[in-house]
């Protein structure tokens, strides 16, 4: 399983996905588990994804249309982010990420998104308010979606 922290520290609200990665306890990361910061790096996920991860947990600001701080965990529809096309090496969202993957050969793996919607996206460090308060549950959302399946992963080739 890879748990992925995506987003730009340096656009306020979207470091959610980095910054929630930086909370997880380091436990979490046991055999068969890789915690990671990928921030803006779209291309690197692309080329991680192709070690045949059985799931992916990624974490990730969500565009506002409900409250600031407001926190969605759902399995993300592999069909619909995987037909966006495009290669960008600059890319870090997540249809771009899964496009790419697709280009490469590979398949998107079970995919749950712990997002929080968005306060602001401008350019300066630091969560707001509303996305910082979120900060917590997206801990335990993500240690929940480890422990559901982490019984049952397996691990990369790379890492075997």
């Amino acid at each position: 399983m890879l748990v992925a922290g995506i987003g730009n520290i340096f656009l306020g609200d979207d470091g959610f996905g980095p910054e929630v990665i930086h909370r997880v306890p380091p436990r979490l990361a046991a055999p068969g588990i890789r915690l990671c910061d990928y921030g803006i790096r779209g291309l690197h996920l692309a080329y991680d994804l192709l070690d045949g991860w059985d799931r992916l947990v990624l974490v990730d600001a969500l565009p506002c249309r409900d409250r600031p701080g407001t926190l969605h965990v759902f399995e993300a529809d592999g069909d619909t982010l995987a037909a966006t096309p495009g290669l960008d090496a600059h890319a870090m969202d997540p249809a771009a990420v899964f496009a790419t993957l697709g280009a490469l050969g590979g398949t998107m793996p079970s995919t749950i998104v712990v997002g929080c919607e968005v306060g602001r996206v401008a350019e300066g460090i630091g969560l707001s308010d509303a996305v910082a308060a979120a900060i917590p549950a997206a801990v335990r959302a993500v240690t929940a979606a480890v422990g559901t399946a982490g019984a049952g992963v397996r691990t990369p080739a790379r890492e075997a």
